[in-house]
């Protein structure tokens, strides 16, 4: 290996895809068809629900796999953009691996345990609010009533959100949070629009008009009681060629594609642009540029994940010039315990590494037992950011897709 000088840099690689193993999964292809089946019948069963709609434009950033496609940062790229052209934005999300079922603001020191460690992500790297409810739409009718207690002219029913709610599970009126089973979740989706809409005063929008609003939705593609004015659709090779469950990853068959305002798609795989036009595709395709930002080290590291994707953190580790003396990789959202880490840093002891690495998800999740890595091996974490080709043309086509919905919301 060639020497570095020794001088804090911080070194940046494209995050490389690496290929598709074989796995034992393809054993369960059969199955296929009854997914399918189950998957046709959810979608007849949707059609008897009601699709609410909240008083502000949706922007939904999602996928059709289980996970790994990058919907994290480029939500909080997203967030980040939109505010900087002076959009009022928050985040919506569904907070995975949280123990509430109540609607909640996420505090940024919080713990993923009770906001879900997505959430915390969000919160931590965009400044901005962000929400977390088992129902999208509870998440935002408690964002748009913060944002009446808190900006409106007209001071709110003494009935409605307190101004000070950051981090407290706010009850829903005519809901009940309170059990945990799946026929109380369905109850909760089909509450009525009257008692739902009761966390926002009715003398709101006229409050709200003059503002420019907008929620994102965080991996909501699939989340349809929530309506949206945009789809954004993450979708690289590995995606379209993946398979359905319980064989593959995918959720979705291809075919959901149509349902997406717009495609986004890895930069560095063109053929995928291409055979997305020859299939049928006709709206826009935004181009993802995955940058990952290694931390400086002196010499080599143990790095460890639990996320979807764990060969795209090694590889872009190793392209930012990181030498790996060994790498762990945990099921996604992997909950981290004081033996786990323990096992960690005997790994670490038995090798020549100087430190360890891991991503921010991974270190949201893992909240004080970070403190256990001892300074003689500090924990570090590698950064991973979206950045969208022509971004300024992306941020303008959005623009343009939200604003009739913020005039029609408002009047």
């Amino acid at each position: 290996m060639k020497a570095k000088k020794e001088k804090k840099v911080t070194k940046v690689a494209k995050v490389k895809r690496a290929k598709q193993p074989y796995s034992a999964r393809r054993l369960l292809f059969p199955l296929i068809p009854l997914y399918r089946l189950a998957l046709i019948c959810g979608d007849l069963l949707s059609l008897l629900e009601p699709v609410q709609r909240l008083r502000f434009p949706v922007i939904s950033v999602g996928n059709l796999s289980t996970g790994g496609a990058g919907k994290t940062p480029l939500t909080i790229a997203l967030a980040k953009a939109l505010a900087a052209r002076g959009l009022r934005v928050d985040v919506l999300s569904r907070g995975y691996g949280r123990q509430s079922l109540l609607p909640a603001r996420v505090k940024p020191d919080g713990a993923a345990e009770e906001f879900g460690d997505e959430p915390l992500l969000i919160a931590r790297e965009t400044g901005l609010p962000v929400y977390v409810a088992p129902l999208r739409y509870q998440a935002g009718l408690l964002a748009e009533a913060e944002h009446v207690s808190t900006n409106a002219e007209v001071k709110p029913a003494k009935s409605t959100t307190p101004p000070e709610t950051a981090g407290k599970h706010l009850p829903v009126p005519g809901i009940d949070f309170s059990r945990a089973d799946t026929a109380a979740r369905t109850a909760a989706a089909l509450a009525s629009e009257k008692s739902a809409a009761a966390l926002v005063p009715a003398k709101s929008a006229d409050t709200l008009a003059p503002d420019k609003y907008v929620h994102l939705l965080d991996d909501g593609f699939q989340h349809r009681q929530l309506s949206r004015d945009v789809n954004i659709l993450l979708l690289d090779q590995r995606d379209w060629r993946d398979w359905l469950l319980p064989a593959g990853n995918l959720r979705e068959p291809r075919e959901a594609i149509r349902r997406a305002s717009v495609l986004a798609i890895p930069a560095d795989e063109p053929e995928l642009e291409a055979e997305l036009r020859i299939w049928g595709w006709l709206g826009p395709l935004w181009r993802l540029n995955r940058i990952m930002k290694a931390p400086f080290a002196r010499g080599p590291v143990v790095a460890f994940c639990g996320i979807a994707r764990p060969e795209q953190f090694f590889a872009g580790l190793e392209d930012g010039g990181l030498e790996l003396a060994a790498r762990f990789a945990f099921s996604d959202h992997f909950t981290y315990t004081r033996d786990v880490l323990e096992l960690l840093l005997a790994s670490g002891r038995k090798t020549t590494a100087v430190a360890f690495v891991t991503t921010e998800k991974d270190l949201a999740r893992l909240g004080k037992l970070a403190s256990v890595f001892p300074k003689s091996m500090p924990l570090l974490t590698a950064k991973l950011h979206t950045k969208i080709e022509d971004e300024g043309a992306a941020i303008d086509w959005l623009m343009d897709r939200v604003a009739p919905a913020t005039s029609i919301s408002a009047s």
